[in-house]
């Protein structure tokens, strides 16, 4: 490309100074919204309903412009259902209204749960998702509409062969038209979403978060407002005709749209200096209003500034001059009422080409001919208009492009971003993946008002785990295997299936079956009871009676006993998930602790299970060795038939329920250890509608031991909880009730 000359303008001083230029960069910016399953894009869900309409609308769309109207029909379809159920959807009794109305509140639901969850860029999700949809039905509903004609052409007998002639005819047609076929859907699509912005989104949006700003997820919205949108690549030479500038699109065109960009960029920086750089000329170009700034309409203006913008409009026209372009902008012009005479049977480039080469010209002559029903003499009426386009005219033309050029490079920058920010939203069409993203909480479902029941119910805020271990489970499967006995059974009777039937009761769900073990878990959704924890600690409470009963049965029919440790922890935020086929398999934290929280030191075992008294849970600190040979505090836990919960799990109790001080005589057996260093709280926690259970909580401080002995040296400021568990405590309080005190 030659080099583009330098033109120093505004430099006297009576003339005013070069005006301040806007920038404007297009941003798509999601914030503060979770990434899906496969941890790079954002997983969304549309509403079934919505999709159905706007597939309908689509096919609608393609067959009008497509003038295949009245010739689908459901009736005379024999292939698949798929195919006759599109038919029947595309009839005119379904109209543009009804699917504008759902595209209508589908947006204003994403806007209002933006609202509810103070972030617009859930909202923004959901215009990139719908735009991405869209996009993809275009594509795909115009492969079914080819495949439902060619399913009908098959089914024409030899009795219609005529028609059947004319009929592939029109197939052929369709597919040869499919660029302008799906350009003119497109162009409908676009002009639906602008109704609904401009008559309800924008206000609503406004009155939500306040008026619109420059920055942040406010800034882009504009680039949803695009006519390039539902274009392929933006450059479509019947859409830039109508709304923007016919650049070239072939190689040799001298008006490509990459050269028009260098040369007017040369000619910003003639003004303003060639040190400025390619993304400050660029944020520049953004902006349409720029160009009137700089070079006016073209009309002159009696004052400094309009004298100004006449020398610069001037050297703007000799640049193009100089660039060898000139004739080329202004054919693009003249080139367009053409284009409805002459087009599709000559391509637009070659018809704009013809108004300004002689060569082409001659050969476009020899293709109308050829064709017998066009008349040449539009054609030649555009060479002379563009032959004779000279001095105010030509630098009106010069005016107008510079606008228009920057108003398509603005919208195909942003058509750039949109198209790099659609890629990062996966809409998930497998059932698999929607129920997997969704148990992770990473699932966003835009759905209408009519759908939101079911999807609603349940948001997950946080979760409760209980996980109950067999103590010595390993000595006492090999005691029954010596005696005979089946140990699977056992356990099945005297624990799994006892468990299982409870589950249902409390809300809770069993996460899985480690060995010996159960680990159950409820789930705290949005709009539910906030209960998780004390229905945990009743339903651990009753396993522990449960086994109890069988312990007494199977000790009076001289079978092993079975004992437990329960721990029980809350996590306040949604567990997440894996896939094992058709299984979930829980991810969380409060796993890990529960198991924990359940075990039982085989040290404190031995020394505390003699004197444990009616408590069944302990905690110590001792001092010991790590594998280095330095000192290291360990934390020694004591769970027999007991059930401990993590510090987070006690503040949620005291949220759910009221916990009442409770001072009880216990009886004189009880341990030595605490040295009255816990506290006890009485709580009745709600069930069902008519039943209540009690439960009573201890508070205690972890005690500084001598490992050797177990001698307490101190006392630590951390605690433990337990969900006491000893008869003698409830028949303590049940006695203080009695005796109201």
């Amino acid at each position: 490309m030659p080099k583009i000359p330098i033109f120093r303008l505004g430099g006297r001083p009576d003339k005013p100074a070069l005006p301040k230029l806007a920038a404007s960069t297009p941003l798509v910016a999601l914030e503060g919204i979770s990434v899906g399953v496969d941890n790079l894009r954002h997983d969304v869900v549309l509403s079934p309903k919505f999709a159905e309409l706007a597939r309908a609308q689509i096919t609608r769309q393609l067959t009008r412009h497509g003038e295949l109207d009245g010739v689908l029909k459901s009736d005379s379809i024999q292939g698949p259902a798929w195919m006759r159920t599109q038919a029947q959807a595309a009839r005119p009794k379904q109209d543009r209204g009804e699917w504008k109305i759902a595209l209508g509140e589908l947006l204003l639901a994403s806007l209002n749960r933006a609202k509810k969850e103070s972030n617009l860029s859930i909202d923004l999700l959901a215009r990139l998702a719908a735009t991405k949809f869209l996009r993809a039905e275009m594509n795909l509903q115009f492969a079914q509409v080819v495949e439902r004609c060619r399913v009908q052409l098959k089914g024409y007998d030899n009795a219609r062969q005529q028609s059947a002639v004319e009929y592939r005819e029109r197939i052929a047609g369709f597919q040869v038209r499919k660029k302008i076929i799906l350009r003119k859907t497109g162009q409908e699509i676009f002009e639906t979403l602008r109704e609904v912005e401009k008559s309800t989104l924008a206000r609503t949006r406004r009155s939500f978060f306040g008026e619109e700003t420059s920055t942040g997820t406010w800034f882009s919205y504009p680039l949803f407002m695009n006519r390039l949108l539902f274009s392929e690549d933006g450059r479509d030479d019947y859409l830039c005709a109508e709304h923007y500038v016919m650049l070239g699109n072939w190689d040799r065109d001298p008006d490509r749209y990459g050269r028009m960009r260098e040369i007017a960029s040369g000619f910003l920086r003639s003004l303003y200096g060639d040190e400025l750089s390619a993304d400050t000329l660029d944020s520049w170009m953004n902006v349409p209003d720029n160009a009137r700034e700089l070079v006016g309409t073209g009309t002159p203006e009696d004052s400094s500034a309009g004298e100004v913008q006449q020398d610069r409009l001037a050297a703007w026209v000799r640049l193009l001059e100089d660039e060898r372009v000139m004739e080329n902008v202004i054919a693009s012009y003249y080139v367009v009422p053409l284009l409805t005479e002459y087009a599709p049977l000559i391509n637009p480039q070659q018809l704009k080409n013809a108004l300004v080469d002689r060569t082409e010209c001659d050969r476009v002559e020899r293709l109308i001919q050829e064709h017998g029903k066009l008349s040449l003499n539009n054609l030649y009426a555009g060479v002379a208009k563009v032959a004779s386009c000279r001095g105010a005219e030509r630098a009106k033309v010069a005016a107008r492009f510079l606008a228009d050029f920057f108003h398509y490079h603005r919208d195909l920058r942003r058509l750039e971003v949109i198209n790099a920010a659609l890629d990062s939203v996966n809409l998930v069409g497998n059932e698999r993946l929607q129920e997997l993203s969704r148990v992770n909480g990473t699932l966003y479902e835009f759905l209408l008002p009519e759908e939101k029941g079911q999807a609603e119910s349940g948001r997950v805020l946080r979760h409760a785990v209980m996980k109950a271990d067999v103590r010595d489970s390993t000595r006492l499967t090999r005691t029954m295997m010596e005696k005979g006995l089946n140990p699977a059974s056992y356990f099945s009777l005297n624990f799994y299936d006892p468990v299982n039937k409870l589950l249902q009761k409390y809300g809770a769900q069993k996460v899985f079956l480690e060995g010996d073990a159960i680990i159950v878990a409820i789930l705290e959704r949005e709009g539910e009871p906030s209960l998780s924890v004390s229905r945990m600690a009743v339903l651990a409470r009753e396993i522990i009676e449960i086994v109890r009963g069988y312990n007494e049965m199977m000790q009076r029919s001289g079978m092993p006993q079975l004992e437990l440790g329960i721990g029980i922890t809350l996590q306040n935020s949604a567990p997440l998930y894996l896939m094992d086929g058709e299984r979930q398999i829980m991810i969380s934290e409060a796993l890990n602790e529960s198991d924990r929280l359940s075990a039982c030191n085989k040290r404190a075992r031995k020394v505390m299970e003699p004197q444990a008294g009616p408590f069944h849970v302990y905690a110590f600190q001792a001092a010991d060795i790590d594998e280095n040979g330095n000192p290291e505090d360990v934390t020694l836990s004591f769970n027999l038939s007991g059930i401990r919960m993590n510090e987070d799990a006690f503040k949620k109790l005291q949220q759910e329920i009221s916990l009442e001080p409770l001072k009880v005589k216990l009886p004189a057996s009880f341990a030595s250890s605490d040295k009255g260093e816990y506290r006890l709280y009485s709580a009745t926690v709600p069930v069902d509608r008519d039943i209540f259970r009690k439960i009573v909580v201890r508070e205690s401080r972890i005690p500084r031991i001598d490992s050797a002995d177990f001698s307490i040296k101190g006392w630590t400021e951390r605690r433990y909880y337990e969900i006491c568990t000893d008869a003698a405590i409830y028949a303590a309080l049940e006695k203080r009730k009695a005796i109201g005190r």
